[in-house]
């Protein structure tokens, strides 16, 4: 999968903190070992989920640096290198490249609000500044503006930018873009909830948030999928929903931090603005876990 189409169930990783703020090395490093034992097909540091907001350069990079050595080849790295500012966005790259990321994944600028041709050329700077293959992505509740099909399909005929990670909810939009991209384009669910659905329109797989929590499942869901059983795929999807819910109760990643502090794999520590899980809505995360079978 290293050099061809991505698929299957990749995990958006939390960044575990320590206390008192740092990033905890010991606990990241056993939360990818897990991962890797439970089956999932590749990871995803540094994303939103890993609170690349509040990472600082140096931190930034060595989690990627940490991801890259306890992956150890065994499955693609696909490394947040996103922002705003396309400078800073082909600065990020170049830091993933040598932390030894396989890919790059970069979210569509938030904030500035560019019209779609300026979404076009901010990703054809970065694709041509770097020599990693990159999945876009398209979160319009988080950037506020959205990557219309037409312009996602623009970028696909460009041989670097290989996938897009796709978050809009717009069924209609992905569905154009995965009847009309050209081979090799790999189209990744940005959203647990529609992961079935947008596989089996003839999606490749998800970038998962609750996969943190429940990888085997995850996995094996997408695996179920691809392999056309159905049947057992809307079985696995069943046994998530009541976590793939509680996994947005508040603004991820709060609830699956707590989760992943209820399975004793890291402390439920976050950085400011984001703060620890409100009490009101443990009961119905460790509910949604114990029903998963995670717990």
């Amino acid at each position: 999968m290293k050099h061809g189409r991505l698929f299957g169930a990749g995990t958006a990783l939390v960044t575990p903190f320590t206390r008192d703020g740092a990033v905890d090395e010991k606990a990241l490093r056993a939360l990818i070992d897990w991962q890797i034992a439970e089956g999932i097909h590749f990871l995803v540091p540094c994303g939103s989920t890993g609170e690349a907001a509040t990472l600082s350069p140096d931190e930034h990079r060595r989690v990627v640096e940490i991801t890259v050595e306890q992956v150890a080849g065994r499955m693609p790295v696909i490394a947040g290198a996103g922002s705003n500012d396309t400078k800073k966005a082909i600065a990020f790259s170049r830091e993933m490249q040598a932390a030894g990321a396989t890919h790059l994944l970069h979210v569509s600028p938030m904030y500035n609000k560019p019209p779609q041709r300026g979404i076009i050329a901010h990703f054809e700077a970065i694709a041509d500044a770097v020599d990693l293959p990159v999945v876009m992505y398209n979160v319009p509740g988080r950037t506020a503006s959205n990557m219309e099909a037409d312009t996602t399909l623009k970028l696909a005929e460009n041989s670097r930018l290989i996938a897009v990670k796709e978050a809009s909810g717009d069924m209609a939009q992905i569905g154009r873009i995965i009847r009309d991209r050209p081979d090799g384009f790999s189209v990744l669910s940005g959203d647990d909830a529609l992961t079935v659905a947008i596989m089996a329109a003839g999606g490749d797989g998800v970038i998962s948030v609750t996969s943190n929590a429940t990888p085997k499942l995850v996995a094996q869901l997408t695996e179920s999928v691809r392999a056309g059983n159905m049947r057992e795929a809307r079985e696995i999807e069943a046994r998530l929903a009541d976590w793939t819910a509680a996994a947005f109760v508040e603004s991820n990643p709060l609830p699956v931090k707590a989760a992943l502090t209820m399975l004793g794999r890291i402390e439920n520590a976050l950085r400011l603005p984001l703060v620890p899980l409100a009490d009101k809505h443990s009961a119905a995360v460790r509910a949604s876990l114990e029903k998963a079978g995670a717990l």
